[in-house]
């Protein structure tokens, strides 16, 4: 594998069985990421974006082949393991935001670089959200906060921890065009600025033609 390769799909298959018989998702999936490299993968509902996005995760198995991630094999893990990679080089965001309600918007950025035990958490947390346009919401909780201000903490969330590797479901799904446009328009920024490999799933042909790779996917194949 070469050294610049962050992301490699290695020949991956996902199905899943019940009484009505097999149902194939993905069918021999295989391509690499370099790193710095922004990819978009597409298709129709139902074609296996996300359950692929979630195998490179290794939040998912596949039923056959493997991922590499940063050189390291994530089927050859157990699921700690594959828990503390996330940890140190992945960042998520989804298309529901998924922040913890109980917490602030600052509390919510912080959790990543407290679970790392990091000793600046809070002022490395304050200077992101500020960099997302949110130093004023510091101590405003997910229910008081616009869909847009809480993908912009997410985003905040998702950066702080200077991911090797971003993973971004649907990010814009649940906003509005404008708002969207405004959220992509960070996230790739962002991106740039720290040199991040990211992976996106969208059906936005729009926000795909700007990724420097395009990934279809139709009946669980990429064509």
């Amino acid at each position: 594998m070469s050294e610049d390769v962050i992301i490699s799909v290695e020949h991956v298959c996902k199905s899943v069985s019940d009484s009505t018989g097999t149902l194939e998702i993905l069918r021999d999936i295989d391509f690499a990421l370099k790193a710095r490299e922004t990819a978009a993968i597409v298709g129709a509902s139902g074609s296996g974006k996300s359950t692929l996005l979630s195998i490179i995760a290794g939040l998912d198995t596949p039923t056959t082949g493997t991922v590499h991630l940063a050189g390291t094999d994530l089927f050859a893990m157990d699921e700690d393991a594959r828990a503390g990679l996330r940890a140190s080089k992945v960042g998520f965001v989804f298309q529901s935001f998924q922040l913890l309600g109980n917490l602030t918007a600052l509390e919510n950025v912080m959790l990543p670089l407290e679970l790392a035990s990091r000793r600046d958490a809070r002022q490395a947390a304050t200077d992101m959200l500020a960099r997302v346009g949110l130093w004023q919401r510091l101590s405003s909780y997910p229910k008081v906060l616009s869909g847009g201000e809480q993908q912009r903490v997410a985003l905040a969330r998702a950066f702080v921890v200077h991911p090797a590797v971003l993973l971004a479901d649907e990010p814009t799904g649940s906003l509005d065009f404008a708002t969207g446009e405004k959220i992509m328009e960070l996230m790739f920024d962002l991106n740039r600025e720290q040199g991040t490999t990211l992976v996106l799933v969208t059906h936005d042909r729009a926000i795909a033609q700007r990724c420097d790779r395009r990934i279809t996917i139709e009946a669980g194949r990429v064509v």
